[in-house]
């Protein structure tokens, strides 16, 4: 599973991902409301979260049937969220263009659960201020597996293991990019929590760092957490400012702001 593609090929390759994007989305938008409730993700089938009814398959289809059913439920008439929706076009788009941006490869395959997994953790951190160690622990484990395949970047595996090594060196790329990443943010969150006696840092945002540093090595992960936290910072005061949140209190969702920041690293620094 390597190699470019014609541009003939290469569009059906980048339709095809999207598509595959589409319905994924659709099981990413199950995890994100049911992993915070401790709720199986495999059964029962979809239900209406304020009726209970399930949803016929007909009901079910990416983007489609909201369309058809204008965002309210068949049953009781409530409104869909336009989570879904976004989410299913999110997936889409950002699979479609891992298929562009890697071709025909197992890079494709690795970038795709890396995106999907965000997704996900993108959604759930703002909705409910929680990321799941289902996706970040999992995550990681996986991350570490596609680095025996996927060559991990990184400038100090180069350093540390040179010559005809690149599964030793890429493993070690990915295990100093989680480390290095996660460990300063836990010690900040840890000083943190000792000096002002409250939390200002979840650990789910540390195990967060992890699976993307794992993924992203230590340079390009510091670009993410560049992005992630420029954008929540600013994006941030102007919410606080329009709503009159209390600055000192208010939880700003800084998973989210992250996982959009390791997002467009893949894509936009390859």
């Amino acid at each position: 599973m390597n190699g470019p593609l014609p541009a003939d090929l290469l569009v059906f390759w980048i339709i095809g991902a999207a598509l595959a994007g589409l319905l994924f989305g659709s099981f990413l938008n199950v995890c994100i409301y049911r992993m915070p409730r401790d709720l199986s993700v495999v059964a029962p089938r979809s239900f209406c979260p304020e009726c209970g009814k399930q949803i016929a398959w007909y009901d079910n289809v990416p983007i489609l049937s909201y369309a058809l059913l204008r965002g309210v439920c068949r049953h009781c008439g409530n409104r869909i969220g336009l989570r879904y929706p976004l989410v299913e076009l999110m997936t889409a788009a950002l699979f479609g263009w891992a298929a562009g941006r890697y071709g025909y490869s197992i890079d494709t395959l690795k970038w795709v659960v890396f995106e999907a997994l965000l997704v996900a953790l993108f959604w759930i951190d703002l909705e409910e201020r929680l990321l799941p160690d289902e996706l970040t622990l999992g995550g990681t484990i996986a991350g570490f597996c596609f680095s025996v395949f996927v060559a991990a970047p990184g400038l100090l595996g180069d350093l540390l293991v040179p010559g005809p090594h690149p599964v030793s060196r890429s493993l070690l790329n990915a295990a100093l990019g989680g480390v290095l990443l996660a460990l300063p943010l836990w010690l900040i969150g840890a000083a943190y929590r000792r000096l002002r006696h409250r939390e200002g840092l979840g650990f789910g945002d540390v195990k967060l760092v992890l699976l993307i540093g794992i993924y992203l090595g230590f340079e390009k992960g510091v670009i993410a957490l560049m992005i992630g936290a420029v954008a929540g910072s600013v994006l941030g005061i102007i919410y606080i400012v329009l709503t009159r949140k209390d600055a000192s209190t208010y939880e700003l969702p800084l998973g989210t702001f992250l996982c959009a920041g390791a997002m467009l690293v893949p894509l936009v620094f390859p």
